[in-house]
């Protein structure tokens, strides 16, 4: 997909004023009942999974047209809509902070009341977490995710990190749909503008590095452990990329790590990058070891290409008007009882609105270019 525009996605902390977040989740409510109703479960997640489509949904809602916020508080709004909507079979799990580290335990419960086992949700949730902060090292530490899956036990993540480096955020989405690996190029789409020093190794074309990171797992701690100090000793006649990852890994710290993978003995990337306690640090003293080994280069492709916009809260680009808002919320739950019960006319008509302002600005637009 190609990229279009640009926009910088500042790092804005605070919360969304409590009066809209009420509207948000009113609206998000409907929204998304009329999605489903319309098209099914699985398309709804499938517009999520899209990040062009999430932020539109966003300034739909009308958030702030210029801040990272837009990703926590749309899906802050969506768990709370979802509350509500028990018949959908959708769940909406985990969150910013602290809430996220309780995404497997809700998982569970939710899959518990549907007689299923959790374990491969979990699991996911948990891979998605460790890819995008410790094999996708792009200097973004992951503080928000949102788990989203159905009945059927079909998946998608929207999660966000933020970077110190400026300040600024990126977000990750994942789907399950057409889903292949965890660890060669998984992501549905990375939304960010700003690029730094970034070390993929989830990069498409890259499996023999991974491979080759996954055989030095197994190496006697030692070898690993000696390979890794000459790396240092010789820090200044490295590539500039190669010191800018060396600096701030302490050998001894690895010691204990590289002799758990040696007794663990994993027997991919994957399973190396599932073990508890195998981090960023770990994989990149492996993967810089692997260059100097067997000259294996590393991936330094950043694939975040997907840029976003905002919408409201702040006055950008006009004040949230609340009469419309509500006026917008009122016609929606109105259309989904009429099609709860068969007569789908509203949502018709809703659909003819949608087009025939689309023609009709069209054909502004084409009137305006030819003369």
């Amino acid at each position: 997909m190609a990229r279009t525009g640009q926009l910088d996605l500042p790092l804005h902390y605070g919360k969304a004023p409590r009066w809209l977040f009420e509207k948000m989740k009113l609206l998000a409510r409907s929204v998304s009942e009329i999605i489903i109703i319309e098209f099914g479960k699985d398309y709804f997640l499938k517009r999520l999974s899209n990040p062009f489509w999430f932020q539109a949904f966003g300034c739909v809602l009308g958030f702030d047209w210029h801040s990272s916020g837009l990703t926590t508080t749309v899906c802050g709004a969506l768990k709370e809509a979802f509350r509500d909507l028990k018949d959908s079979g959708i769940y909406v799990c985990g969150g910013k902070g602290a809430t996220s580290r309780k995404t497997p335990q809700e998982i569970e419960s939710i899959a518990y009341n549907l007689a299923k086992a959790p374990q491969s949700l979990i699991y996911a949730s948990k891979m998605v977490a460790k890819v995008d902060n410790n094999a996708l090292q792009d200097t973004f530490i992951l503080y928000h995710h949102t788990f989203i899956f159905t009945k059927q036990f079909n998946w998608i993540v929207i999660q966000q990190g933020m970077s110190d480096i400026g300040k600024w955020a990126r977000r990750y989405h994942w789907s399950s749909e057409n889903f292949n690996s965890f660890v060669e190029d998984p992501h549905e789409g990375i939304v960010s503008d700003k690029s730094f020093l970034t070390l993929n190794m989830v990069d498409k074309g890259k499996e023999k590095s991974r491979d080759l990171i996954g055989q030095l797992s197994q190496r006697k701690p030692e070898d690993n452990f000696n390979d890794l100090i000459s790396l240092k000793k010789e820090i200044q006649s490295l590539p500039s990329r190669h010191r800018v990852l060396l600096e701030d890994i302490n050998p001894k710290y690895l010691h204990k790590i590289f002799l758990k993978t040696y007794e663990n003995k994993p027997e991919n990337f994957e399973r190396l990058l599932s073990l508890a306690n195998v981090g960023g640090k770990t994989l990149r003293a492996l993967a810089l070891i692997s260059d100097l080994i067997y000259g294996e280069s590393l991936s330094f492709r950043d694939p975040a290409r997907f840029s976003f916009a905002h919408g409201g809260k702040d006055g950008y680009p006009y004040h949230v008007n609340l009469t419309e808002y509500q006026r917008t919320v009122d016609i929606l739950n109105k259309a989904v009882n009429k099609a709860k019960i068969g007569c789908t006319d509203k949502v018709r008509a809703l659909k003819r609105l949608h087009t025939f302002y689309s023609t009709q600005n069209t054909k502004k637009i084409r009137h305006k270019i030819s003369n």
